[in-house]
């Protein structure tokens, strides 16, 4: 295996950007997977209420998820600019704090959930008929949550070693496993929302033990070492890490936001067929974060290696991408809505009408999406942590609940699925107007100052 250093000081940016993007988008895509599959096995093997109260406990994943990243993605970008300028052992110790931070805060934080589960679940929005299967889905998370955060973590840290196929690997095997055991655990086992929390772990544990393969191949520069609790380095960490931490926090708030609405404005149809498309929100989501993924490790040792025109070339080709798969995207909603939403096992012609019609509207968001993720990657690649902020708080906060308390009063329904793309057009066009042209002529080394 060759080190991350041979690849990235001897490659174009365009032939280390589609090697690092290909493998990172199947693995994300195959996770997004997984999330698609549990829903499908849920709504056909146990029906639309345990279907929207999945959806209701998704949250918890994404807390999970947002504390991993919160440091995973701090300490990756610290090591790969430790690696650009060539201090290896800077960079051990980068991953071993990591590690051990994201150990600590998630046990945490699974013990204050697994303390508050009720008052967690009604806070998500949770009612009468969905609670228990809510709680179900959530004890399971908590209860295993070291899994899940592990997986995220080293899958990070080994794609900033420069070994992104073994990370899609991981992810492969996981979404067989998933499979599988989802069939087994709900349809064999008859353990329900349960069942499919069980199998999303276990498949979460086998994609661990393969990442933990990394560790042992020749050219790894991967490695534990001894640290200390350096309060300078917790912080840079966090810092870089924060953008990372609230667009997944965001996207709790997306689903909590969106379920609130539906609930509000037309009930349990709502927020079933709510529930359907966000399972494939989900699926397209983290094929966004994919890109983000890939150009994170290129941007960070660049900066570090002081490769200022490489880094402009990286940002160029990832915009390119992430406009072809919001297009693409958009296709599919258009085309393919009617199908997309039989698969789930819908059998209400209400909630697939609900849901039909508001994919064609909501999946607009895409066309955007791209643009928002690469900016955001970029500034946090270069350790410039606040316009990233900006950028994850005005699309992911700001304006995505104004959106949802304004459209709706204006459009009905229809203003719900529109909450999302109007939110996401509005930052991406400002990013293009003002961010693209100084990112484009000046001198990147002063813009992290």
């Amino acid at each position: 295996m060759r080190t991350v250093r041979d690849k990235l000081e001897s490659q174009s940016a365009v032939k280390s950007f589609f090697q690092y993007l290909l493998p990172t988008l199947l693995g994300m895509m195959l996770m997004s997977v997984n999330i698609v599959i549990d829903g499908i096995f849920v709504g056909n093997g146990i029906g639309p209420v345990a279907l929207a109260s999945v959806n209701i406990a998704v949250p918890v994943f994404s807390i999970i998820i947002s504390i991993t990243l919160l440091i995973g993605i701090g300490g990756g970008t610290l090591y790969s600019m430790a690696m650009g300028e060539g201090d290896e052992e800077k960079a051990k110790k980068i991953f071993s704090l990591s590690f051990i931070l994201v150990t600590i805060i998630t046990l945490l934080v699974s013990i204050i959930g697994l303390l508050n589960m009720d008052g967690i679940a009604s806070f998500f929005g949770a009612n009468e008929e969905t609670l228990p299967y809510v709680k179900d889905y959530m004890y399971i998370l908590f209860l295993f949550s070291l899994i899940i955060a592990w997986e995220t973590c080293l899958s990070i840290f080994v794609r900033n070693d420069g070994a992104p196929q073994l990370a899609m690997i991981a992810l492969i095997v996981s979404a067989i496993l998933n499979i599988g055991l989802n069939y087994w655990m709900i349809f064999i086992l008859k353990l329900e929302v349960t069942g499919a929390a069980l199998a999303t772990v276990l498949a979460t544990a086998l994609g661990l033990l393969v990442l933990v393969i990394h560790f042992f191949r020749k050219g790894s520069s991967l490695k534990f070492a001894p640290i200390t609790f350096n309060k300078r380095a917790i912080k840079q960490i966090g810092s870089i890490g924060f953008p990372s931490f609230l667009s997944e926090i965001g996207m709790g708030v997306f689903v909590i936001g969106y379920n609130i609405a539906m609930a509000h404005y037309v009930g349990t149809n709502g927020l079933a067929a709510f529930s359907v498309i966000n399972y494939l929100h989900t699926f397209m989501f983290l094929a966004f974060i994919g890109i983000g993924s890939s150009i994170q490790p290129m941007i960070s040792y660049y900066y570090g290696a002081k490769k200022f025109q490489m880094i402009k070339e990286t940002v160029k080709i990832a915009e390119v991408s992430g406009i072809i798969l919001g297009v693409l995207f958009i296709i599919i909603g258009y085309l393919g809505a009617d199908y997309l939403v039989q698969i789930f096992g819908v059998a209400s012609d209400v909630i697939a009408e609900l849901a039909t019609s508001g994919m064609k509207l909501f999946f607009l968001g895409y066309l955007f999406m791209g643009i928002n993720f690469i900016y955001m990657t970029y500034y946090q690649s270069i350790g410039y942590a606040r316009p990233s902020i900006m950028i994850t708080i005005f699309r992911g906060f700001i304006l995505l609940i104004f959106m949802l308390l304004v459209l709706p009063l204006l459009f009905g329904v229809n203003g719900i699925w529109l909450a999302l793309p109007v939110a996401e057009a509005i930052v991406a066009v400002v990013l293009l107007w003002y961010a693209r042209p100084a990112i484009m002529t000046e001198n990147l080394r002063a813009q992290a100052k």
